[in-house]
This record gives C-alpha cells, sequence and structure tokens, in this order.
C-alpha cells in the first residue's frame, strides 16, 4: 500500500507562477498529481530547489496532505538550470536529513526531469524505495528541432537523461511515441516503460459560456479570439503564428474591430516592455508584418485567469515545434475550445484531426492560416469542435489518471537493502 510519496522536482517548484522561462506543463503535472493523491490520503512531500532565502522551507499550499520542501542547492536565487548539476550533493543531503530528522519513510521516489532523476538514483538507497521517473521532454528531441547551436541542449543533460532512465525502476511517457523515442534514441529497456498521459483539473478547466468570460476578462462581447499559451521560446513557432495571422487579415476588412490574437506567456507580470530575447525578435516580425494592433503580449496569467480565456477564444493555436504531449491542448479543450496545432510529438496524440480540432504541418504558415480562417467563418463547425473537445478532454481527468500512477507505483519493486549505492555523495 502506498502511504507516503517524495516528488522530485529540482530546477523548478511546483507553486512557481507558469509561463515563465522554466515552468508550464511540468509544474502543473507535478502540482495537480501531488494534489489528486494528497486528497486521496496519500503524503506527498515535493522537493524542489530554493530560489527565495525568504520564503518558507516547508509550505502546504498545495493542499491537504501535500507539503512543498524548499532545498538549498546553490546560490538561493533564479539559477541556470545547467549548472544546478553541480549543487545536487547539496540538494540530495538535504532532502535525506530531512526524512531522517522527521523519522520519514518513502514508499516511492517519483522524479520529473532528469535533475531529478539524478537526485532520485541517489535517494533511493537511503530511502530503500524505487524510483519512477518522467522527463516531460526529451533533449535529443529538442535538438532535432532546434533553429541553430543557441537552441540546442547540452550534451551533459542528454547523457543525464541515459543515466536516469538506466537507474530508474519504471519509466512514464506520456505517448507511445515518447516511449519509442526513449528505446531508439537512449537504448532504454522497453519493459520498463509505462504509457500514462497527463492530466487536467477538470473542475477547474470547464466550459464557461464565452460572453460571460468576456465580460470578465472585460473584452467586448463580438471581439473575436485567436489565443496562444505557453512560454515564450523558439521552440513554441510563436513566429509562424504571426505569419499565418498576417495570411488571414486581408480576408477579413473588420480586423481591427472585432479579431484580437492574444499571446500569454512570459515573465510573471510581464507585459510587453519587459522583454527577452525571443519576445524582442517576435516584437519586431509583428511590425514587420504590419499586425501590432492585432497582436497583443499578455504576460504570464495564473490559471484561475487562464480558464476565462481559453472560454472566451474562438480556437486555441499550438504551432509548436515539438511537445512531449501537450497540456495546453487539454486545458483548453476541457474549456470546449478547438485546438489548432503542429502535427508533431504528442499534439498528435492530445488532439484529434478533424474531432477537437485540427493538426497542421509544422512551420507551415500558409496551412495553419488556412485552419484559422476555416474556424472564423464558420462558427458551427467551430461550435461541434468544440463540443467534442469537451467530451475528448474528460477523458484526461486526474482522478483517472492518478489511478494509473498508483498501480504503477503498487507494481514496482523497492530496491533490497544490500544494494550499493554509486555516487551517493
Amino acid at each position: 500500500m502506498i502511504e507516503r510519496v517524495a516528488m522530485l522536482s529540482v530546477h523548478t517548484c511546483p507553486l512557481a507562477t507558469l509561463g515563465g522561462k522554466e515552468t508550464g506543463g511540468m509544474n502543473v503535472y507535478v502540482r495537480d498529481l501531488s494534489r489528486e493523491l494528497g486528497e486521496r490520503g496519500i503524503a506527498v512531500d515535493c522537493f524542489t530547489r530554493s530560489q527565495n532565502p525568504n520564503i518558507p522551507r516547508i509550505s502546504s499550499r498545495l493542499g491537504p496532505n501535500c507539503r512543498v520542501i524548499h532545498l538549498p542547492a546553490g546560490p538561493e536565487m533564479p539559477y541556470d538550470k545547467n549548472r544546478i548539476i553541480d549543487h545536487l550533493p547539496q540538494f540530495v543531503r538535504g532532502a535525506r536529513d530531512l526524512a531522517r530528522y522527521e523519522g520519514l519513510n518513502y514508499d516511492v521516489i517519483h522524479g520529473h526531469y532528469w535533475l531529478s532523476g539524478l537526485a532520485a538514483h541517489h535517494l533511493r538507497y537511503a530511502w530503500d524505495a524505487p524510483v519512477v521517473q518522467m522527463f516531460h521532454t526529451l533533449g535529443h528531441m529538442k535538438n532535432s528541432v532546434a533553429a541553430g547551436p543557441q537552441e540546442w541542449e547540452a550534451e551533459q543533460r542528454i547523457e543525464g537523461e541515459a543515466q536516469a532512465m538506466d537507474a530508474a525502476d519504471r519509466l512514464l511517457a506520456a505517448t507511445p511515441l515518447e516511449r519509442a523515442q526513449m528505446v531508439w534514441l537512449y537504448g532504454a529497456d522497453a519493459r520498463k516503460i509505462d504509457v500514462v498521459p497527463p492530466g487536467v483539473d477538470l473542475d477547474l478547466f470547464r466550459p464557461i459560456p464565452p460572453e460571460q468570460a468576456k465580460r470578465i476578462l472585460g473584452l467586448p462581447p463580438d471581439r473575436r479570439i485567436v489565443l496562444f499559451v505557453g512560454r515564450i521560446e523558439p521552440l513554441k513557432g510563436i513566429d509562424t503564428l504571426l505569419r499565418a495571422m498576417a495570411l488571414v487579415v486581408p480576408e477579413i476588412p473588420c480586423w481591427q474591430d472585432d479579431l484580437s490574437v492574444v499571446i500569454i506567456g512570459g515573465a510573471p507580470g510581464a507585459g510587453i516592455e519587459k522583454v527577452n530575447d525571443e519576445l524582442a525578435r517576435l516584437e519586431e516580425l509583428r511590425a514587420d508584418l504590419s499586425i501590432q494592433e492585432l497582436v497583443t503580449f499578455q504576460g504570464a496569467q495564473d490559471q484561475d485567469t487562464l480558464v476565462y480565456y481559453y472560454s472566451a477564444a474562438d480556437m486555441v493555436v499550438m504551432p509548436s515545434h515539438y511537445e512531449s504531449f501537450g497540456m495546453v491542448a487539454l486545458e483548453a479543450m476541457a474549456c470546449g475550445t478547438p485546438v489548432v496545432a503542429s502535427k508533431v510529438g504528442g499534439l498528435t496524440y492530445s488532439v484529434q484531426d478533424g474531432q477537437t480540432g485540427f493538426l497542421v504541418p509544422e512551420r507551415d504558415a500558409e496551412a495553419l492560416a488556412e485552419k484559422v480562417r476555416l474556424l472564423l467563418c464558420d462558427e458551427d463547425l467551430r461550435e461541434e469542435l468544440g463540443r467534442q473537445a469537451a467530451q475528448w478532454a474528460h477523458n484526461y481527468g486526474w482522478s483517472a489518471i492518478a489511478d494509473q500512477v498508483l498501480d504503477l507505483y503498487q507494481d514496482v519493486q523497492p530496491l533490497s537493502k544490500s544494494a550499493v549505492a554509486v555516487g551517493s555523495g
């Protein structure tokens, strides 16, 4: 019986504001899975690197039976994640010491991202607990779609992923495709890989009448909205969306009055004035395409606000070059909003082409423009896809997903106490 779980999210905190450089679907996954397990009476300790010495070391903000434990590991500030590996021994000691001080035993360690996988390998021997590892995105795949060396993931990450895959007792893949990538690119043992998709909070993400959502957001009731939600980085393909919209607007004579492209993501609380390199590039492209009045950058938004944006939108566009799954697609569909996405990675599983939205070739602005134009012009189609999207998303409620994860936890056998630790620091 599973009574206590150690969640490892070394480089990013599940309580962090979403939409920043290192915050996204993984944060949501760790947070929502922990909450679901906690509501079932399972004690969950989520260990993460402290980025602020002034916040409590232990927080109960996740909910009943859940704790977020902030451990010093290098400078207590936002930090280059590729350098965190130098401080993993400090992180491991902190987790080990706290468990020893409180007399805790864990039934399973669930690592997220490769840094957590390496930390889990060291902690397994102290806690005599098996390791379940999930990566959320793979460095090899990110490199395969990178536009140039400046976007490449470091070889250290690739090697770390391979080590974590080899060391873990079980691996979690979001889709069958990701499972195949682990085997093909990293030589992972297919026998220990389970496919369990991410979940979505159906209590939060639900259909809200568009008129109501627009009123709450302060938007005109007849405003048509094309929405993007995600990190502002080249991998997300926002430039393709801008080019597609430049092709769409000449066919909509009154677009200045009734059409907006809303881009949510970026530094928490930041608008267009607080730019990073990618945002600056996109702002320049927006000007070159003469669509400054069409496209607005809204910065990061909390999820309580996101539900209104999803419901107000006519569609959500995900022009990504790669997604391991695409949790934004699930959230949008749960709100009854169709999704137009690149035909890449996990999006081919989360979006049902022609039923819950459309899939288009990656980096193809003309194909994307065609589907955006179709949904803007065909209200009946848009509503039908939205209804089917909401029905589809109900398959991914966290209650059902947590059942699958718990079955996996139960099935993993703990290590023998006689096992010899390697590099336990």
